[in-house]
């Protein structure tokens, strides 16, 4: 999740495509340049240690875009692929 997180504050989206699941990653992936990542929080973890297969950060990402600070808030879904974690989707709260 971290390293996830400097890539979106690095603008590496190859880096979030490599580590993004098949199933679910998009084909390509475009950043916006004029978001400023300013601090990552760990809210919980769930599983993802290094016997498990599966994984769930929630997290709350700080940024400023447009002047405005923006706060995103997700449950993220992680699982092990060939012995790397991979990122599988956001959980929806409805």
């Amino acid at each position: 999740m971290r390293s996830r997180y400097a890539a979106f504050a690095l603008g590496e989206p190859d880096y979030l495509l490599a580590t993004w699941h098949p199933l679910t990653r998009p084909e390509t992936l475009e950043l916006d340049g004029d978001v400023r990542w300013l601090r990552l929080d760990i809210v919980r973890t769930v599983q993802g240690g290094p016997f498990d297969s599966e994984g769930v950060v929630e997290f709350t990402a700080h940024s400023r875009s447009g002047g405005a600070a923006v706060q995103q808030h997700e449950v993220s879904r992680f699982v092990r692929l060939d012995r790397r974690w991979v990122y599988l989707d956001a959980v929806q709260h409805g």
